[in-house]
């Protein structure tokens, strides 16, 4: 594989680094975060663009540049901190509806999706609903925290379980009688909410016809992509951010970064950057060769990078700022926020380990030979 983006991809990353540039400066970023952490404005340029439809197929009036393409737009808005939900919406809800939905839904969901007039979001960090039959339909019960974009979203992408049929997926409105939304306030100041099911009723119209574990799998699988590749831009700006600030602060008679302890350290996250980076590429690439079984293996590493690498990396920079590095006012606090957000969102760095342990367990179990 190749680990630097295509020439069409470029494109894309440069036409996103124009609009996150342009869009999502600090000052503005302040301005949404004191409004409820969603940037309406930046979601319809972005949809305007064409950017929110890279990863769809053509025949759902996406670009058809899968994974990679999302990756090339995450990762350039993780470099400008820019609060709109793009990980959550196209990979948590428009991918899975592109490619599980019925028809109707399709059309019901993604146009308005891809020209920015609907938020659609996915809430795949646990299985905490349970359903139950009644009649011809279900009656779902139970609450999710944290959903991303929960305060505008007009519907939500929600696997649920049940005692005898399994996991089912379905796209629950916003508006549906039993759906409690509360906005919830998490670390990096985004839009977010805890949903609260109380007595759901779904009927057919409302689930995938697909396989709901096969669904959430694979949801995960992209949603943990994408968090890699955001945590990417986030680490790349944080390191670059202290990379001038140190190469500027005099201390006793020169630059800061003169220190060896400091070049260490500054040096070590960039490795864990870079780290962050290749793993995410290798990890899209298999999605958008149809390699599903590589895919989740290849997701689960690049995530356990973002969540140990990124983490680490995000501390490193705050700390190499000194005490201004604890000035919420100043830019590199955010992306000491972002990056503990991804960090623990869809499984810290232990609970993803201990995932692809078993993964590799069930491949080459214990005490076999290889």
């Amino acid at each position: 594989m190749e680990f630097t983006l295509s020439a069409d991809l470029k494109t894309v990353s440069d036409l996103a680094e124009q609009i996150f540039t342009d869009k999502a400066d600090i000052k503005r970023v302040r301005e949404v975060e004191a409004c409820g952490g969603f940037d309406a404005d930046l979601w319809r340029m972005l949809a305007k663009s064409g950017l929110l439809g890279l990863a769809l197929p053509e025949d759902v009036g996406g670009a058809g540049l899968g994974m990679l393409g999302l990756v090339a737009v995450l990762e350039q808005q993780g470099r400008r901190v820019a609060p709109v939900p793009v990980w959550s919406v196209v990979a948590g809800a428009a991918i899975p509806i592109a490619g599980y939905g019925c028809a109707a839904q399709r059309v019901r969901w993604l146009p308005g999706i891809l020209d920015g007039s609907t938020v659609v979001t996915g809430a795949f960090e646990r299985l905490a609903l349970r359903g139950a039959k009644n009649g011809d339909d279900w009656v779902v019960s139970g609450e999710l925290a944290a959903v991303a974009a929960g305060p505008v979203a007009t519907a939500f992408v929600v696997p649920f379980t049940t005692n005898a049929a399994g996991t089912h997926v379905a796209i629950v409105p916003a508006d549906r009688t039993g759906l409690g939304i509360t906005p919830l306030s998490v670390t990096d100041h985004g839009s977010s909410a805890t949903l609260a099911f109380d007595q759901v009723r779904l009927t057919s119209d409302d689930l995938m016809d697909a396989d709901g574990a096969t669904i959430v799998d694979r949801v995960r699988t992209r949603s943990r992509i994408a968090l890699a590749a955001l945590s990417t831009g986030v680490c790349q700006e944080a390191v670059a951010i202290t990379s001038a600030y140190t190469s500027q602060r005099m201390q006793f008679g020169r630059p800061l970064s003169t220190n060896q302890a400091v070049a260490l350290r500054a040096a070590d996250a960039h490795l864990d950057t870079e780290r962050i980076r290749l793993t995410t590429y290798k990890a899209a690439w298999h999605t958008d060769r149809g390699e599903e079984d590589e895919a989740r293996a290849a997701s689960l590493v690049a995530k356990w990078w973002a969540s140990s690498g990124g983490l680490r990396a995000v501390h490193a920079t705050q700390h190499l700022h000194g005490g201004i590095g604890a000035d919420v006012d100043y830019p590199i606090h955010r992306y000491f926020l972002w990056g503990r957000q991804i960090a623990f969102t869809l499984g810290s760095a232990g609970a993803i380990e201990a995932e692809l342990g078993d993964l590799l367990d069930q491949v080459t179990p214990i005490g076999a030979s290889a």
